[in-house]
């Protein structure tokens, strides 16, 4: 019985440890993300200011006549960064809901 008790007493620990290295893991991985999407954005501002002071480069250099014609647009890689914004806060938002979970559970598995 007391043997029982021991093994019951170790995996719970094993189990506990488990679950608080989960949420670090966790809460961790889904700040990365978070940072990820600050950089993606920061990368995708960049690169928007950096196109606007360009055209007013060549708007200056040969004047407004030349560039009539001209068609500008960002094309699929603007989108691609869009998108890959969108998806780093959502998965950034689901390992932060994950840990929050993880440690709900912690806290009702502690009270009981």
């Amino acid at each position: 019985m007391i043997i029982r008790h021991a093994r019951c007493l170790a995996l719970s620990i094993i189990v506990m440890i488990l679950l608080t290295r989960a949420y670090l893991l966790l809460l961790l991985t889904g700040a990365l993300f978070l940072l990820g999407a600050l950089i993606t954005l920061a990368g995708i501002s960049v690169y928007l200011s950096y196109s606007a002071a360009a055209l007013r480069e060549a708007l200056c250099l040969s004047g407004r006549s030349a560039l009539e014609d001209v068609a500008i647009s960002f094309g699929w890689s603007l989108a691609l960064a869009c998108i890959s914004f969108v998806a780093e806060v959502l998965t950034g938002i689901a390992f932060l809901l994950a840990a929050r979970t993880v440690a709900l559970q912690k806290r009702q598995d502690e009270g009981i």
